[in-house]
């Protein structure tokens, strides 16, 4: 019985933390008060739970406890500037049986200001991530710390720092408006894309998949649909990741070693997310303009589409790179551009333009671009120049899937 209030408790919490937190945000006006309360008030529901049982509505348990919680906080704490007006707020909110109908509708409105407040362009990118996944994914401290491979006190730190930047620089818990938004929504899509990329494909560790991060993205990714469902981009970016992470059982084989798209087993695929993820391109492609994340699901798409990995439309993928190219330039669309060309034209074709890219000196470390390199001199039958790129790769790799997965490569190339 206590583990399926335990379970119970758990599933609330992370299902409505983000939207309690959010409101209590906008009353308290303080991140670590409102989160403080909000723990309090999990806390009081396992013990409660386990005592009385689960409650009809456990979300709405969860909102009055927490609302109450943090009235007993503000009472104690005597930092903050406005302390009695926004104390008065909450005491009439809770002498409410029913919150009145604005109040209800205002919840959206919360949850869409704590992301803008995450993902302000004033915190640095990993305070960003950090922020977004304990605030609004509900994940831990520890859980984010391992699944970014850093010590948990590290992590606990750049969360505390991004809290007291929040505070001190007084960055405004609001929705942008004007010319700001367009901007401000592609820095909430690019962290939710960096959740994700950080999940399927990790950069060091002994797993190619961190799950949790897959999983939170795309719950993160459908929130940001729900609240903004006018945005092509966000529907754009919900289906690459749907596209992308349906193949996820697949990917590796029982022994946990890498398997290449082409030969994976569709079967393994999960189909009612691919089905979500077409849904969700048909939503994105309205737009009359297409971007960054809406020509990737497109790419990701025409890989499902295909018959068996080997039938699939190179040409096309290819013209969807060269796009996307245009649109956000950058070394991995460009070696992922050099793969698709190597494909529908020869291995030839891509070697050309991967030239320019082996020349920089800023992409000498750049594991992709050698992996890629070695796979094209392979198929280009440059067995000796495969082996020295297969090496340069193995070199810099620091996931040990993707490294396992190249050694085996090597070695079949030498043997052979």
């Amino acid at each position: 019985m206590a583990d399926v209030t335990t379970a119970a408790a758990v599933r609330v919490f992370r299902d409505e933390r983000a939207a309690v937190l959010a409101t209590l945000i906008r009353y308290v006006g303080d991140f670590q008060v409102a989160e403080d309360a909000v723990q309090d008030a999990f806390e009081a529901a396992l013990a409660a739970w386990r005592r009385d049982g689960v409650p009809d509505n456990p979300a709405a348990w969860i909102t009055v406890t927490a609302r109450r919680r943090a009235i007993d906080r503000l009472r104690r704490d005597q930092s903050i500037s406005d302390r009695a007006e926004r104390l008065a707020a909450l005491l009439r909110l809770n002498q409410q049986e029913h919150p009145p109908a604005a109040e209800a509708s205002a919840i959206a409105d919360d949850r869409l200001r704590l992301i803008f407040t995450c993902c302000h362009p004033a915190l640095d990118t990993p305070a960003q991530v950090a922020l977004t996944l304990r605030t609004l994914g509900g994940l831990t401290t520890g859980e984010i710390a391992r699944a970014f491979l850093v010590a948990e006190p590290t992590m606990g730190k750049r969360i505390v720092r991004a809290k007291r930047k929040i505070a001190d620089a007084r960055i405004p818990y609001r929705v942008p408006s004007g010319e700001e938004l367009p901007e401000r929504v592609r820095g909430v899509l690019r962290v939710v894309y960096l959740i994700f990329n950080e999940g399927y494909s990790a950069s060091e560790g002994d797993l190619l998949v961190r799950a949790e991060l897959c999983d939170e993205a795309i719950r993160l990714g459908r929130v940001v649909c729900e609240l903004m469902p006018g945005d092509a981009e966000a529907w754009g970016l919900l289906a690459l990741m749907l596209l992308h992470d349906a193949r996820r059982a697949a990917r590796v084989d029982g022994n946990g070693s890498y398997v290449p798209l082409q030969e994976q087993d569709r079967s393994m695929w999960d189909w009612d997310r691919i089905r979500e993820g077409f849904q969700a391109l048909e939503h994105a492609v309205r737009s009359e303009r297409p971007g960054q994340y809406l020509l990737q699901a497109a790419i990701s798409a025409l890989h499902i589409r295909a018959a068996d990995g080997g039938a699939a439309d190179w040409a096309r993928i290819a013209e969807l790179y060269e796009a996307l190219g245009r649109l956000t330039p950058s070394p991995v669309v460009q070696v992922n551009h050099a793969t698709a060309v190597g494909f529908a034209y020869g291995a030839s074709a891509g070697l050309r333009l991967l030239d320019p890219l082996r020349s920089d000196p800023a992409l000498e470390r750049y594991q992709p671009l050698h992996a890629t390199h070695a796979e094209l001199l392979r198929r280009a039958g440059d067995l000796r120049g495969a082996a020295g790129a297969y090496e340069r790769a193995i070199a810099l790799s620091a996931n040990g899937v993707e490294r396992a997965e190249l050694e085996r490569r090597l070695q079949a190339l030498t043997a052979g």
